[in-house]
């Protein structure tokens, strides 16, 4: 079956690559064979919008023409599936390599592999790393476990309006949200979107391993214009506090809060399983602390030991 698939998408790939005109939906079922054997008219059209889709997703450059006989045509202009002239010196070539390896995620790593390969064969120079027999054992690596990932990343491409479930650090039950998204970002091990919020009419911040359930795209356009400059990690900064002018003093029980202490300004062994620290605070600091639980307690200021204990009671409340 993958074998038939692949023959049928190349022969569909040719058709339109070759032709000088439009061809219809009629004339390309009449030029390929497995199209000729579709049970149905309503078959052949399920399995030629199937594989028109797919060869976009390889990167196939297929437009849409109307014809004067009001038919739809479509062709593959050669001019806007040819690669121009790389001019790439051996660094750069050498960080697009590096780039390529990051990505753990399957799709990714299927997409970064098979770009690697057009562009080395337009000529792009292979990559050297003369440390490369010394630290073979070393590989960048980007993790991406939410299965949010991969749905979200197409809808930002696509320009698609999307609608999950999320929960807040506050919150004991998910709600919905109804989101336009504009880009993914990976900060400090945790990947975050940034898009605009309908149901709250302003930009928000999600991070993803709070997203429950399926992501489902949404019909229509984007509502919001989409900034020129997305700054997640500056937003996903200030409510981590790291851009506080505040300290906090912290109780963290011994062998545990590692990013906590990360980010301590002082760290003092009080005893009895618990150490004294002093951490940056700014906007979201108590979202951030409730999250470890039973191995935090606050200290000080006044107004951060009461935000963590709101947050925890309802947690419990459900």
């Amino acid at each position: 079956m993958a074998i038939a698939k692949a023959e049928r998408l190349m022969n569909l790939a040719l058709c339109l690559l070759g032709t000088r005109r439009p061809l219809s939906k009629r004339e390309l079922r009449g030029s390929i064979e497995a199209y000729l054997e579709a049970a149905s008219d309503e078959a052949f059209n399920r399995m030629f919008e199937r594989d028109k889709d797919d060869l976009r997703e390889l990167g196939l450059v297929i437009a849409t023409v109307d014809n004067l006989d009001g038919d739809t045509g479509y062709l593959a202009r050669r001019d806007s599936n040819r690669l121009p002239p790389i001019t790439l010196d051996a660094e750069e070539a050498a960080a697009l390599g590096l780039a390529a390896k990051v990505w753990q995620q399957a799709r990714l790593a299927g997409a970064a592999s098979g770009a690697l390969q057009k562009l080395r064969a337009a000529g792009m120079p292979e990559a050297r790393d003369p440390y490369e027999a010394q630290h073979s054992a070393l590989e960048p690596r980007i993790p991406v476990h939410e299965a949010a990932f991969e749905p979200l990343m197409l809808a930002c491409r696509d320009r698609r309006p999307v609608v999950f479930d999320y929960r807040k650090s506050n919150a004991a039950r998910p709600g919905a949200r109804h989101v336009e998204p504009w880009t993914l970002e990976c900060w400090r091990g945790h990947w975050y979107l940034a898009g605009w919020d309908r149901d709250r009419g302003a930009e928000r911040v999600f991070r993803l391993s709070r997203i429950t359930g399926r992501v489902r795209s949404r019909a229509g356009s984007f509502t919001a214009p989409v900034p020129d400059v997305v700054t997640v990690r500056e937003t996903v900064e200030s409510w981590a506090g790291e851009t506080a002018t505040r300290s906090a003093r912290i109780r963290l029980r011994a062998g545990s809060g590692y990013p906590l202490r990360a980010r301590a300004g002082s760290v003092r062994e009080l005893g009895d399983g618990w150490d004294e620290l002093e951490i940056p605070y700014g906007h979201g600091l108590d979202a951030w602390l409730v999250e470890f639980g039973p191995d935090v307690v606050v200290l000080e200021p006044a107004d951060l030991r009461a935000d963590v204990v709101d947050r925890l009671r309802a947690v419990a409340k459900g």
